[in-house]
């Protein structure tokens, strides 16, 4: 996808930790290596998930 397509979340900091998103909200990927791979799948769910801690460790 081209770089116009991906939006970067507000909260990323200086160092590029952050993820973006695609505007079509079916892939996710890594902001600092923009022309590596990215993720398919829901992104709702995703989203819903990290909310609720399920990735918490």
């Amino acid at each position: 996808m081209d770089r116009k397509y991906w939006i970067k979340s507000t909260y990323s900091n200086v160092n590029g930790n952050c993820i973006e998103l695609a505007v079509t909200l079916d892939h996710i990927r890594d902001s600092k290596d923009p022309h590596g791979p990215a993720l398919r799948g829901d992104v709702a769910t995703f989203v819903r998930a990290v909310k609720t801690g399920r990735f918490d460790q």
